[in-house]
């Protein structure tokens, strides 16, 4: 019996130890987004990561282990607000430095979108960054966020537009730097 044991153990650990390689990247930039603060997303990360390993043998089927990740942390993210008030002023907009060198034009386009996006009412930021952060399609957003497809498509449609117009309304933001 304890050989058994300890080959799923094994099994469970060679699983989760899959599951952090392939989807760490993704799930500390919809943290990121979530609540603007490195430290806050990396521990977001971990937490959601020791509660996967707890109910890993929950996980049927694979190829939904990103849904069922995000799920875990977006309601981790929920109980930092049932934990602690937090004084917001906390979370101004940080960036990520990335490890490719942006030219200085690319970098200050890519703050003033995540300016806009940050600026959102949550029900468009919260789906669009899913889509675009996390790769979800409108099905699988609608499922994590519990909505009707038709209403996180309209979302969508409504957060594009948002930037669309925040874009043309401030038609000097691209290239205005060049000199």
């Amino acid at each position: 019996m304890s050989a058994q044991v300890s080959y799923n153990m094994a099994t469970k650990q060679v699983r989760y130890e899959a599951l952090v390689k392939a989807l760490h990247g993704d799930l500390f930039r919809y943290a990121y987004w979530l609540c603007h603060d490195k430290h806050v997303a990396e521990d977001l990360v971990q937490e959601t990561f020791l509660r996967a390993w707890r109910a890993l043998d929950s996980l049927k089927d694979e190829k939904a282990a990103k849904s069922w990740l995000i799920t875990i942390l977006r309601r981790e993210n929920a109980r930092r607000f049932e934990r602690k008030r937090f004084d917001m002023s906390e979370y101004d907009e940080a960036s990520i430095t990335d490890t490719h060198s942006a030219s200085n034009e690319q970098e200050i386009e890519n703050q003033w979108l995540r300016d806009k996006i940050a600026k959102m009412p949550e029900e468009y930021r919260e789906p669009l960054v899913l889509q675009v952060i996390g790769g979800f399609s409108g099905e699988e957003i609608a499922k994590l966020l519990d909505l009707n497809k038709n209403t996180v498509m309209t979302r969508l449609f409504r957060a594009r537009n948002q930037l669309k117009e925040a874009l043309d309304d401030e038609p000097k933001v691209r290239g205005q730097y060049n000199g």
